[in-house]
């Protein structure tokens, strides 16, 4: 809405409103605004969950000490969610379509997370919805993501192609355009295409999901994640440095840098209450929604091989998992004390606090070299 008044209809009359047109001053104002608004609306918000009585409740097979933790307002994405969508919607360029397609899987996501949490508070208990009804919400939202690329690809504004990280000419499509020349393959590219999506987007809204087990270590990881996205939506969007390091020319893709930029001011914020002891937890609303937004953003950028390398530490805990329960299953045997993994190191005596600011360092090692990757071709 500013673009548009400042920059689109003011600023032939006033020379200074050009700003607005750089992406560059437009994401550092999403990403100090969405800061600004966390943190003042913060306190606010922890006082009218509280007089609400919504508070976390912590799950009985989980580590003992986490019990003191029951009764923390919970809910607090839907403090990061409006404090990313006020910038987004006054900074970037309303008429860009894939602000409106990042939008829309952050949101819906974020509404099967509220939900989830609803649930638990409603019933007063860490059980929300069921796993298989969640699982099936999200592969929805996913669809319905999937039908917005495919109206964007066939009008020519999206590329179904990937980039591959160290190989230059190297670029699979994700429809494999030589089925589509035949009619009676359509079906099967489109069920891999959509496939695929699934794996990425809800795979990514689950690892964040996973990791949000200690005190800021989800938020604080997102932070690195959001940000090394920032970097890879300008790059794609920037003509020079796109060719430059030869990734998929996505013109419009630079407006993503200002949700991705909201995404790190917000989630700054957030730490602020709730670093370790936390004043406030995200719950489902925060962590669904701002994962599902990752795998959205890298989709839209075509990064999904390279998000797996900058939501390093997302990964590895989901996998802690599936691994844990595959052995069980199959050996009867555990591989980890517990999961996912940061409570595998919590029941080997490491400190919470310890535990989170490791995790965050292998978290921007490994978004460091992924970034470094974009060269290394």
């Amino acid at each position: 809405m500013l673009y548009w008044l400042l920059f689109e209809t003011l600023q032939p009359y006033f020379g200074p409103f050009r700003l607005f047109g750089y992406v560059t001053f437009r994401t550092a104002t999403a990403s100090l605004l969405a800061l600004f608004l966390c943190i003042v609306l913060g306190p606010w918000f922890i006082r009218k969950l509280r007089e609400f009585q919504i508070g976390q409740y912590i799950r009985e097979e989980g580590p003992k000490r986490h019990q003191q933790k029951a009764g923390t307002p919970t809910m607090g994405g839907l403090l990061i969610i409006v404090s990313v969508l006020i910038p987004t919607l006054l900074l970037t360029n309303l008429r860009n379509p894939y602000v409106w397609v990042a939008l829309s899987g952050y949101l819906m996501f974020g509404a099967i997370g509220f939900w989830d949490d609803w649930l638990k508070v409603r019933r007063r208990s860490n059980r929300g919805l069921r796993g298989v009804h969640k699982f099936l919400l999200q592969v929805v939202v996913t669809l319905v993501i999937g039908g917005q690329l495919l109206y964007l690809h066939w009008r020519g504004l999206y590329s179904t192609a990937m980039n591959v990280p160290f190989f230059k000419n190297v670029r699979p499509d994700l429809l494999i355009e030589r089925w589509l020349d035949e009619p009676s393959t359509y079906p099967l590219a489109f069920i891999f295409f959509f496939i695929f999506l699934i794996l990425v987007i809800v795979g990514s809204a689950n690892a964040v999901n996973l990791t949000d087990g200690l005190d800021g270590l989800a938020i604080g990881l997102m932070i690195i994640a959001s940000s090394a996205m920032t970097v890879l939506t300008y790059t794609s969007g920037h003509a020079v440095f796109a060719e430059y390091l030869d990734l998929a020319r996505l013109p419009g893709s630079a407006e993503l840098t200002i949700f991705c930029g909201a995404l790190t001011g917000a989630s700054l914020g957030f730490l602020w209450y709730n670093a370790h002891p936390a004043e406030i937890f995200m719950g489902d609303v925060g962590s669904l929604s701002l994962g599902g937004a990752l795998g959205t953003v890298a989709v839209l950028v075509k990064q999904e091989i390279l998000l797996l390398m900058i939501g390093g530490v997302f990964v590895v805990e989901a996998l802690s998992v599936i691994l844990q329960v595959a052995s069980f299953k199959l050996r009867g045997k555990r591989i980890f004390k517990m999961t996912p993994l940061h409570h595998h190191f919590e029941e080997l005596g490491w400190p919470e606090s310890k535990i989170i600011i490791r995790f965050w360092i292998a978290g921007l090692v490994m978004a460091l070299f992924a970034l470094t990757t974009l060269k290394l071709r």
